[in-house]
């Protein structure tokens, strides 16, 4: 039996679009392998479904949509962010990028704009990858036939490590597929590899540690979980939550069970931690918005050889950033760059020449007063040719 990556990987582009594949007369999810066939009637809540229209009703039921599923696999399947994650997510419910701004919190409606223009460049990527892996198919003769999940049922490699669960994927999973509560039955045993997982660690739960079950009472245990017990208790023996005699005589609960108690306990210590960082970040950050802005005028000096370049800012905390453009070899003043790096950093001083006055007038203009500002300085000190950095005596700004 395929497991549900298995299923996925060896769709095409167009399948995993729609969600399902076609075998013969099957119809077969890439989400979690469940089969419809054509010529059985399918009923759900009183409406009877011919098999690939109830294909439709059972990714959405059980999935959400292919979309859903797909943006909850793991980081390593996917190759993105939790940052990209959650803007894919915002950007499929059609919001704007002010609203995705102000939903994640990150940034500026222009840094969304930015994610987007990443997003497209990865497709891009992706695109010309895919055509590379087309062209090399019928040119590598030693590849492997087909994609081998890490995760397979009856071979016993199972990386748990990979499925990367924090304390709030074991909440939202268990909240869907037990909803009478982890005590009571379950919905479906359709689902992804890590939801199986965080499922199966809370069904292990129900047995006791240090007694041996025979197999019909571990049957009698797991009927009340799902009518599907036999797959459940296969998957739990794959998963080395339980364990058994060869002969099948005998069951206890496996090691694996207590590791994992054990390893919930460590990530919820670890998402306390994380979640006090944040919180402390959070207070830097309103802190600083209440630390008001300085606009002025700065220049960045040679005491070797008097030549100065001016400019101003908004925001004179940020002059630092000049210092490490010409650090980085990335400054848009060619002349200043070059003797930065002719004569080193140790030459150079970065001082504020003035600090813009704050006007309670509705009328003011700050930007305005700050660009007269700086002409003003760019009249007094003449920073051109020997001088200083700048072009010459036409230009009031930096080149």
């Amino acid at each position: 039996m395929k497991s549900s990556e298995s299923w996925l990987q060896t769709a095409s582009l167009e399948e995993i679009k729609r969600g399902y594949m076609e075998e013969g007369p099957a119809f077969i999810c890439v989400c979690c392998g469940y089969r419809t066939e054509a010529g059985i009637i399918y009923p759900e809540e009183g409406v009877l479904y011919e098999a690939a229209r109830y294909m439709r009703v059972h990714i959405e039921k059980v999935h959400g949509s292919v979309f859903e599923y797909l943006l909850e696999l793991d980081k390593s399947v996917t190759g993105l962010s939790d940052v990209q994650r959650g803007l894919l997510a915002q950007f499929y419910e059609g919001k704007k990028d002010a609203e995705v701004q102000k939903t994640l919190g990150i940034g500026s409606a222009s840094t969304i704009r930015n994610h987007r223009f990443v997003l497209k460049e990865k497709e891009r990527q992706a695109k010309i990858f895919l055509a590379l892996m087309e062209l090399l198919k019928s040119k590598d003769t030693k590849a492997p036939a087909e994609w081998v999940s890490p995760v397979t049922r009856h071979g016993h490699t199972i990386h748990r490590d990979s499925f990367d669960i924090t304390e709030q994927d074991r909440e939202k999973v268990l909240k869907k597929y037990f909803p009478e509560g982890t005590g009571g039955p379950l919905t479906t045993f359709h689902m992804q590899q890590k939801h199986k997982y965080i499922v199966l660690t809370e069904i292990a739960k129900r047995f006791e540690t240090e007694r041996q079950y025979s197999e019909k009472q571990v049957n009698e245990l797991l009927k009340e979980v799902h009518d599907d017990y036999v797959e459940i208790r296969r998957y739990l023996i794959d998963y080395g939550l339980l364990e058994r005699e060869p002969d099948g005589s005998q069951y206890w609960l496996g090691s694996r069970a207590d590791q994992q108690s054990a390893e919930v306990g460590k990530q919820e210590r670890k998402e306390k931690g994380e979640q006090e960082k944040m919180n402390r970040r959070k207070e830097l950050q309103e802190q600083a918005k209440e630390v008001k802005t300085e606009a002025g005028v700065y220049q960045i000096r040679n005491e070797r050889n008097g030549k100065v370049y001016i400019d101003s800012t908004l925001n004179l905390k940020t002059i630092n950033g000049q210092r490490f453009m010409l650090q980085m070899g990335s400054h848009l003043n060619r002349r200043l760059q070059a003797e930065w790096n002719e004569y080193g950093e140790n030459a150079f001083v970065i001082e504020v020449l003035e600090t813009l006055k704050q006007d309670d007038n509705p009328y003011y203009d700050p930007k305005d007063a700050l660009a007269k500002c700086l002409n003003r300085w760019f009249e007094q000190l003449e920073p051109y040719g020997d001088q200083g950095y700048h072009g010459d005596k036409k230009e009031s700004f930096p080149l």
